[in-house]
């Protein structure tokens, strides 16, 4: 793993892991959990349920669903369990969508996290164990893990709940990566002022440009949910 990419190649894959794929032309990131033998299960939403949020991400919405195959043409590994919704199991090859392979890291350091270009990618959370992990994914592939909602409930939550077992509270927060979508707009608001005054003054542009980074990091900090307070940890039915 390194700063500007969490490429990995499928040998190299461990049950329990959170991986993801770019979607859009890398401008969105579809999460899941594998689990063995190429399957992952992962959250997704059915078409016709979107959920709009009057932003930027509505045009991102729908790239959590993978490419629906010809009716006449299914999946002869998972007969293409994607074309359903909620969570899901598919093969990996469903789950990529002809994209690239990418590992979400935990336990990250603080230096390491703020330098990463882009949010998504990983976490200064911990895992648990694989067993906990695919246990947790099993779990809610059986029960269910809510309503798709691109702001506050998506497949980046999932994976991330799967994986540690918190989740953050609907009614207040939002997923890393959302969070991440509107710190880069925050941010680019900056950057635009910036770039003006960089025109009139070389000093006064790059302070801009520079404060305009800090805005970025410095939310998608403050939104990670190994730091953030605003979590809760998930108990199954099973465990009380």
């Amino acid at each position: 793993m390194g700063v500007l990419t969490n490429k990995i190649e499928r040998e190299d894959l461990k049950p329990g892991d959170h991986i993801y794929s770019y979607r859009l032309a890398y401008t969105y990131s579809h999460h899941g959990i594998y689990v063995d033998e190429g399957n992952v299960i992962h959250f997704t939403q059915g078409e016709g349920q979107e959920t709009g949020t009057g932003t930027v991400l509505d045009r991102f919405i729908g790239s959590s669903l993978p490419q629906r195959r010809p009716l006449d043409d299914p999946c002869p590994i998972c007969d293409d369990q994607s074309k359903g919704d909620g969570v899901i199991s598919s093969c990996i090859d469903c789950f990529l969508s002809g994209g690239d392979l990418y590992l979400y890291e935990y336990d990250v350091t603080r230096k390491l996290f703020l330098a990463k270009p882009r949010g998504g990618t990983c976490t200064l959370a911990s895992s648990e164990s694989p067993e906990k992990v695919i246990h947790r994914a099993f779990y809610f592939l059986w029960k269910g893990f809510g309503v798709y909602d691109v702001i506050k409930n998506n497949c980046e939550d999932f994976a991330l709940c799967c994986k540690t077992g918190l989740r953050v509270i609907p009614t207040v927060g939002q997923s890393g990566q959302a969070s991440s979508f509107q710190a880069a707009a925050s941010a680019g608001g900056v950057i635009l002022t910036a770039t003006v005054s960089m025109a009139r003054s070389s000093i006064l542009g790059v302070a801009g440009l520079a404060a305009s980074c800090g805005t970025y990091c410095v939310k998608r900090y403050i939104n990670d949910i190994g730091v953030r307070r605003d979590v809760e940890n998930v108990v199954l039915e099973e465990e009380t």
